[in-house]
Order: C-alpha cells, then sequence, then structure tokens
C-alpha cells in the first residue's frame, strides 16, 4: 500500500494475553490501513504489562482517522504526548465537529499536561474540560450548553482497555450460549457470592427487571432479596410495576391465575384495573400508606425506601403512577442512581438493560440474565465489555439465587 499518511501510537497493559494487539492489528488492516512495529516489549510472566509502538499508515487522513478512533476504544494512545483539544459549543445541545465520543472505560485526557482522570464516564457522550479546575467530565449531547469546552479530535486522550479479570475466573464460562444445568448452578452460586461480598462493603447492587419477572412467577423472590438486603436500586419499565400490583392485588400476571398457571375469566383486563386503582388513590406511596398495596416488590422497595426508577414508552397503558414519560428526565433520574451501583443484575429486560448498559462504567460487575441468547450477548456486543451472561429463564434464576444467599 502506498500510504500518504501515518500516526504513531502506543499500547501498555496486558496487550497480548487480552487479545488487544491481535485486535488492534485487525481494525488496521480492515479499515484499508497497514503498520510497522517500531517497538515491542513483551511481559514476561502473567502480572507484567507488554508494551508496542505502533506506526499507522494510511492512504488518506479520513481512513486514518476512522483507525485511530477505533484504537483509541481499546486503549491506544498517540505518542506524541500533546494535551487533548477542545472546541467550545456554540448552540445548546449541539457538539462540535469531530467531537471524542466516550466508552465506558475508564478513560483520562491530559490538561496543561497532566492526565486528568474523566469524571462518572459512561459510554456514547462527550468530555466537557474545565480548564481552569483541571477537570474533565462526561456530559450527554442534549445537555451541552454554549460555552462549553468539549474534547475533540485524538490528542491527549487514553483509555484503559477491558482485561481479563484473572481473580474472577469463575465467570469466564458465562460468556457461553451453550452450558449445562450444572453450570448455570455454579455461576448463580459465584453471583451470589459477588452480591455478598458486595453487600459486605456497602456496595450498591442494582437489580434491572423486565415483566417476564411477574409473569414467570418469581416476584416473590426479588421481593425477599429486597427484604433481605440485596437490593438497592430497581430499573424497569411501566410493565414491571403494572403487574406486579396486578398480581398484589389480583393474583393474576397478564389474567393468568400465578398458582394454577390457568387463564381468569376477564382477567386480561386486570393489569387495566391495577393501574386504575393506583391513580384513584393518587401514587403508589399512597396505595401502600392507605393499605391498598400489601405485598410484592414495589411495596417491598417502597417500605425501604429503594429508589424505583421507572421509565415509560409510547406502547405504555395507563401508565402506573410513578412511570417517567420525559425520556431525558428518565435518563437523568438513572445517571443519578448508577452513582455508587457495584453490581448490576438485568433479568428478563432487553431495552432497560441496554439503557442502562449505556450508563454504567466498565468495573461494575454486570450479569445478564435472559431465556433468549440474543439478549444476553447484545450487551457485550454494544460495548459493555464486562456484561456476563447466562441463558436461562428468570423463575430458574431468581429461585436458585435466593437458595445460594440462604
Amino acid at each position: 500500500m502506498s500510504a500518504t499518511v501515518h500516526e504513531v501510537v502506543e499500547l501498555t497493559g496486558h496487550i497480548i494475553d487480552s487479545w488487544t494487539l491481535p485486535r488492534a492489528w485487525d481494525i488496521i488492516m480492515d479499515r484499508g490501513g497497514n503498520f510497522d512495529v517500531e517497538e515491542m516489549r513483551v511481559g514476561r510472566h502473567k502480572t507484567e504489562s507488554s508494551y508496542v509502538r505502533l506506526k499507522i499508515l494510511a492512504p488518506n487522513s479520513e481512513v486514518l482517522d476512522l483507525i485511530l478512533t477505533e484504537l483509541q476504544q481499546i486503549g491506544a494512545v498517540l505518542a506524541q504526548g500533546q494535551n487533548a483539544q477542545t472546541a467550545v459549543v456554540e448552540q445548546k445541545g449541539v457538539l462540535p465537529e469531530k467531537f471524542y465520543s466516550t466508552t465506558n472505560l475508564p478513560t483520562q485526557v491530559r490538561i496543561n499536561g497532566n492526565w486528568v482522570e474523566v469524571e462518572n464516564i459512561e459510554m456514547d457522550v462527550a468530555v466537557v474540560i474545565e480548564h481552569e479546575h483541571g477537570r474533565a467530565y462526561c456530559r450527554p449531547m442534549h445537555d451541552v450548553l454554549v460555552g462549553d469546552n468539549v474534547v475533540i479530535g485524538h490528542d491527549g486522550i487514553r483509555v484503559q482497555p477491558f482485561e481479563r479479570d484473572r481473580n474472577r475466573e469463575a465467570f469466564a464460562f458465562m460468556q457461553s450460549n451453550v452450558s449445562s444445568e450444572k453450570v448455570k448452578v455454579l455461576a448463580i452460586h459465584e453471583i451470589a457470592n459477588q452480591m455478598r461480598e458486595t453487600r459486605a462493603r456497602n456496595g450498591k447492587i442494582l437489580f434491572v427487571l423486565g415483566p417476564a419477572v411477574i409473569h414467570t412467577g418469581p416476584g416473590r423472590y426479588v421481593a425477599e432479596l429486597l427484604r433481605r438486603g440485596y437490593v438497592q436500586v430497581i430499573f424497569g419499565g411501566n410493565a414491571i410495576v403494572t403487574h406486579d400490583i396486578e398480581s398484589a392485588l389480583f393474583g393474576t400476571s397478564l389474567g393468568v391465575d400465578l398458582k394454577s398457571g390457568e387463564q381468569v375469566e376477564g382477567g386480561h383486563r386486570n393489569h387495566l384495573r391495577a393501574i386504575n386503582a393506583i391513580r384513584g388513590v393518587g401514587s403508589l406511596e399512597k396505595a401502600v400508606e392507605t393499605g391498598l398495596l400489601h405485598d410484592g416488590i414495589t411495596y417491598e422497595a417502597l417500605k425501604r425506601n429503594i429508589p424505583l426508577v421507572l421509565a415509560g414508552s409510547i406502547r405504555d397503558d395507563g401508565p402506573m403512577p410513578g412511570v417517567i414519560t420525559d425520556m431525558q428526565e428518565a435518563q437523568h433520574r438513572m445517571r443519578d442512581e448508577v452513582q455508587g451501583v457495584e453490581m448490576a443484575l438485568m433479568i428478563a429486560s432487553m431495552l432497560h438493560a441496554i439503557a442502562t448498559g449505556n450508563l454504567l462504567p466498565s468495573w461494575v460487575r454486570t450479569v445478564v440474565v435472559d431465556i433468549n441468547p440474543a439478549v444476553v450477548t447484545k450487551l457485550a456486543d454494544r460495548g459493555s465489555f464486562q456484561a456476563a451472561g447466562l441463558v436461562t429463564d428468570a423463575e430458574l434464576f431468581l429461585r436458585e439465587l435466593l437458595e445460594a444467599l440462604s
């Protein structure tokens, strides 16, 4: 290839056993570039890091820019060591050209010659720098203000690549879509151990719940986990709260009796009756105060002041009081509540799991449980590198989890 532009990057860390270096070479070649290895040092044992200095060759600046953008997301740093470049926001909610888009990996930017940690890192947002205070923090596109200094280009950005956790090998087999029942039970017991350790240091555990948690009958297990102090925040939508309250008031979910499994005559409107009953008293909190609601996930959460962030959608009936219908407001509430979360369990909820995954930094232990293998792998495919998956139904998972914690 007759290259006309080039750039030199460096990669440091466990870049070989974590497959970072082979991925870098694939990115360069797949995007139409080439490379020269200018220097390479390989760690001699498992705790020693490796280093490589690559000269990236590309036919034009557009291809080079694309390669550098992808390489930075796996930890490559430009070798020249300049400060991060910024451009000023000129229109509220509109980012400058060539803005840098974050991953959920730990990220630093160079300000006045010093590497500064980007605060509250999450994926697919901008980085705003306050030069006078030496600060850098994330801000979503719709929140940028006129005058904000937003990071652009590739200079002065350092991303810590995601590496295999040598101390938690028990989670490795959870990446497989096909596993025996025995392996699933082992995985669930390891999750239980992680939950115990998290709570022992007073860390927060987040549950992201879909309506199948009620439909398949294990809502009572989540309620018991709440009583035992293993749930510090809950994310979900209109469906989970509606069917939870339907089950508490009428013993059904989607009109199916949760004890017998039989369809109840006229039960198809029970979820509407549940919404109507809560709307009649004014709020979820009033339903607890008046004694209307005395059972279920919602009841246990409200009794313990556990935050419930319920983000609505266009398909919602009602909606139930407490459901947030403004998308940006729901994101703000979710961003507030993920602060301090150390572990997240996402059970039978694809859309809310993806939304939550977008907000979680890579160091949050994340477990995705669904009967559909595509849901289990989707978070990792979308950039939540830390997500470990388990393909099973919600009832089996929650029943075994509660038993493992007992």
